[in-house]
């Protein structure tokens, strides 16, 4: 038993030392998987000159075989990275990617020609593209295991991915939409203060680009309004958006959504104007004269000719002489 195992060991360290021609080494592609490729240039797809290569990759992509395209373009990338037809072969594994609808894929694809080819003639192009995959992960693609098993749609995921496109190219035709679909992202999420955040910085850096920065407006009162309606209403949040949709309307007054803008406004404050009431009764119920005269005069201040207004004037009259005779407990 001893001697078989000896003899086996010296046998495959006899194999394994010796050295020998291996007729296909075996190439593993991240995101292609694993395939032979032969020595030389015997293989039908491999060329001996980078421009050759390409040709075939372009070929192949014309032709729909995106098995063959991937294959030559990887080569390319592969044996002549730094060669001026690296950056276009790049593309071409994105494009691929894109054609049998592994997004992600080729969203990491397009990534590397902006991180390893930033003087591409293709920038731009990439960005939009990249611009496009996050608008399907927006309108709810979901995120895979493997570029193969569906997992869960994600609106965190999404927005990482506008926010790599902003960063790529801030000032860039494409960076505008991207910054404005971070917080679009953020709402689907509900992280409002993350969308609120977004909306300024969309506001703020491209404020030059009137379409840009009303959306943007417009849409940090919608992100605080929606905060305002989250359980229990948020007063705080209805007076950001008050405040950000009279920004708006300010800045943007022949805008279209300035109707809708001064609709939002006194359902807000038609909003802050009830549960002022509430709070002011609320006082009123504890013999808390003076709280509540305080929240039944915020009634006034907000909407002096709301129905609540007129409830609100008599409950003060009612109140105003207990205060002086009220002991400081009451008050």
């Amino acid at each position: 038993m001893k001697l078989r195992f000896g003899i086996f060991v010296l046998a495959l360290a006899v194999m394994v030392l010796l050295p020998s021609r291996s007729p296909a080494p075996l190439i593993f592609v991240p995101g292609e998987g694993w395939y032979y490729e032969s020595n030389g240039s015997t293989a039908k797809w491999q060329r001996t000159r980078a421009k050759d290569q390409l040709e075939v990759a372009e070929q192949a992509f014309t032709n729909k075989d995106y098995a063959i395209t991937m294959h030559a373009a990887h080569r390319v990338l592969r044996v002549w990275p730094l060669s001026d037809y690296a950056p276009r072969a790049a593309y071409l594994v994105g494009r691929c990617f894109e054609m049998q609808h592994k997004d992600e894929a080729a969203f990491n694809a397009y990534q590397e020609i902006i991180d390893k080819y930033p003087k591409s003639g293709q920038y731009n192009e990439v960005l939009w593209r990249q611009y496009e995959i996050a608008n399907r992960f927006l309108a709810g693609e979901w995120f895979k295991l493997w570029n193969l098993v569906p997992l869960y749609p994600s609106m965190d995921e999404t927005a990482k991915l506008y926010d790599k496109i902003v960063n790529s190219g801030p000032y860039s035709d494409v960076a505008p939409h991207a910054q404005l679909r971070i917080g679009a992202a953020r709402e689907k999420q509900k992280a409002f203060a993350d969308a609120v955040k977004a909306y300024g910085t969309a506001a703020d850096r491209y404020h030059d680009q009137p379409t840009i920065a009303a959306d943007a407006m417009y849409r940090t009162g919608l992100s605080w309004e929606k905060q305002a309606d989250t359980a229990e209403y948020d007063q705080g949040a209805a007076a950001q958006a008050i405040a950000a949709y009279t920004d708006f309307m300010t800045f943007y007054p022949d805008d279209k959504r300035v109707a809708d803008a001064q609709k939002s406004i006194a359902k807000l404050k038609a909003e802050q104007v009830r549960g002022n009431f509430e709070i002011a009764q609320f006082y009123e119920r504890g013999h808390k004269w003076a709280g509540a005269v305080v929240y039944y005069n915020a009634v006034l201040q907000l909407d002096a000719s709301s129905p609540l207004a007129a409830q609100a004037r008599q409950r003060i009259d009612v109140l105003k002489p207990r205060l002086t005779t009220a002991s400081p407990a009451d008050k």
